[in-house]
C-alpha cells in the first residue's frame, strides 16, 4: 500500500464537513516539557490555521511533545508543519499516535526520522494458560488463534522491535518461526501479538504424555541442527564470541587474573563461524502447530560456534537449578531429572556419540560464566549460589585447556 492508498483510507467514509472542521489545538506545561494536543484532523483545508495555533503556543526553552492522542487523521500538508517544528525542535516527540495515523509517519519515513510513539492497545493477562516463557517474558495463550508475548519490565520497547526485526530475518534465513504482527501493553509492559492457531509447546507434549519425551528431544534436535546449518553472511547479527568475552567485565572481581586470562584465551581461541544461533534454546520456545515446529522468542538471535549454543541449553536445563532442583522444575515445569534426560539426549544426538564426557564439561563452563555474570548484572542469586558457580569455574578451568 502506498502514502496515497493510506491517505484515501483514512479519509474513506468521513464526511466532507467533519474534514474540513478546524480542530483544536491545546497546550500544558509539565516541567521542562511543552505538550502540544492535537485532535480530529490535520488537512490542507485547516492546515495553516492549526499551524498559526501552534505557533503561538511554542516556546524553545522547553522541550517539545505532541500529543496525537485523540487525532485521527493528518495529510501531508500536517506532516510539513511538523518538519518546520522540528527544524527548531530536534528533540521533538511525537507521542500516543493512533495506528492509522502512525502508518502514515512510517510510509513517510517519519519514524526513521523523528521519534514517533505508537498508541498501544490494552490486553489482560488475566486467567490466560501460560505456554512457553524465556529469558526476557512469558508467553500466554490469548484465544485459539492469538498468543501474547509479555515482556519483563525492564525490556525496553526499542528492544522488542529489534526482535521482531530479527525474527523477520530468521524467517528469510530458513527459521520456521513467528512473527508479531502487532505490539501492545499489558500494565505497564509491552507484549507481542502472535498468530499461533492452537499450538502448543514441545513442553507441553512432554507434559501431556512423559513417554513421548524421546520423539520430542528428536524432533527438537533437528530443529537446532537446521538453525546451526544456516551461514549467515548478509545480515548484521551479533557475533556470540563477542558477547561471552564480555561477560569477563563482570567476573574480574570474582576470579583471580590468571582466570580470567586462562577465560579470555578459552572463548578467544575459538574458531569465527557464521552459524545462526538461537541463544535461548529450550522445548518451551519451541511451538508445535499442525504437525509443525516453530521457534518463538528471536531476542538472542546470534552468529557463532554451536558450543555457545549447548552452554546456553545446559543454563536452562541444568546449572540454572544444580543447588536448588526446583528452579528448573519451575521454570521449565517438569521434573529435574527428566530435564536433565533432555539435555543429556540432546547431546547425544546432536553429535551423534553415547559418551557425553568430552562435551559436558565444556558446555558446563560456559554455562556456569554466563549465569554468574548474570547474577552479578543483575544483583540476584544467593551468597552460597555465587560461590558455587565460582568454585565450579574454577575447578573446571583445571580441566580444561580448550572449548573446541
Amino acid at each position: 500500500m502506498g502514502f496515497f492508498d493510506l491517505i484515501k483510507k483514512n479519509k474513506k467514509n468521513k464526511p466532507q464537513a467533519e474534514r474540513t472542521k478546524i480542530d483544536n489545538v491545546s497546550v500544558e506545561i509539565k516541567e521542562n516539557d511543552q505538550i502540544i494536543h492535537l485532535s480530529g484532523d490535520v488537512n490542507s483545508n485547516n492546515a495553516a490555521v492549526i499551524e498559526s495555533k501552534m505557533d503561538e503556543y511554542l516556546r524553545q526553552d522547553l522541550n517539545l511533545i505532541i500529543d496525537c492522542e485523540n487525532l485521527n487523521y493528518i495529510s501531508s500538508a500536517g506532516l510539513r508543519i511538523l518538519l518546520r517544528i522540528r527544524k527548531t525542535f530536534e528533540n521533538l516527540k511525537i507521542i500516543n499516535v493512533k495506528s492509522d495515523v502512525y502508518e502514515v509517519f512510517e510510509m513517510t519515513g517519519f519514524t526513521k526520522i523523528m521519534h514517533v510513539d505508537k498508541a498501544y492497545k490494552e490486553f489482560s493477562i488475566e486467567g490466560l494458560e501460560i505456554i512457553g516463557r524465556g529469558a526476557n517474558g512469558t508467553v500466554y495463550r490469548y484465544d485459539d488463534e492469538t498468543v501474547l508475548k509479555v515482556y519483563r519490565e525492564q525490556i525496553t520497547l526499542d528492544s522488542i522491535i529489534h526482535e521482531r526485526e530479527l525474527a523477520r530475518e530468521a524467517l528469510i534465513l530458513g527459521v520456521p518461526t513467528a512473527i508479531s504482527y502487532d505490539v501492545v501493553k499489558v500494565g505497564e509492559n509491552y507484549a507481542s501479538v502472535f498468530e499461533l492457531i492452537n499450538a502448543k509447546s514441545l513442553i507441553n507434549l512432554v507434559q501431556e504424555n512423559h513417554d513421548d519425551i524421546n520423539k520430542v528431544v528428536d524432533m527438537s534436535v533437528e530443529l537446532l541442527k537446521q538453525i546451526h546449518d544456516i551461514n549467515v553472511t548478509d545480515y548484521n547479527l551479533p557475533k556470540m564470541k563477542e558477547i561471552a568475552l564480555g561477560w569477563l567485565d563482570y567476573l574480574k572481581d570474582e576470579l583471580e587474573e590468571k582466570e580470567i586470562d586462562k577465560l579470555y584465551d578459552l572463548i578467544n581461541d575459538v574458531p569465527e563461524s557464521s552459524n545462526l544461533i538461537h541463544g535461548d534454546y529450550h522445548l518451551k520456545n519451541i511451538m508445535y502447530q499442525d504437525n509443525e515446529i516453530i521457534m518463538i522468542d528471536m531476542d538472542t538471535l546470534s552468529i557463532g560456534n554451536p558450543i555457545f549454543e549447548f552452554g546456553q541449553i545446559y543454563l536452562s536445563y541444568k546449572a540454572f537449578g544444580e543447588l536448588d532442583h526446583k528452579k528448573v522444575e519451575d521454570y521449565m515445569e517438569i521434573s529435574f531429572d527428566e530435564a536433565q534426560y533432555i539435555l543429556e539426549e540432546t547431546i547425544k544426538r546432536y553429535f551423534g556419540v553415547e559418551n557425553i564426557d568430552a562435551y559436558i564439561d565444556k558446555f558446563a563452563l560456559l554455562a556456569y560464566m554466563k549465569l554468574l555474570r548474570r547474577h552479578i548484572k543483575r544483583n540476584e542469586g544467593t551468597k552460597e549460589e555465587r560461590e558455587y558457580l565460582k568454585n565450579r569455574i574454577k575447578e573446571l578451568l583445571t580441566k580444561i585447556d580448550s572449548l573446541i
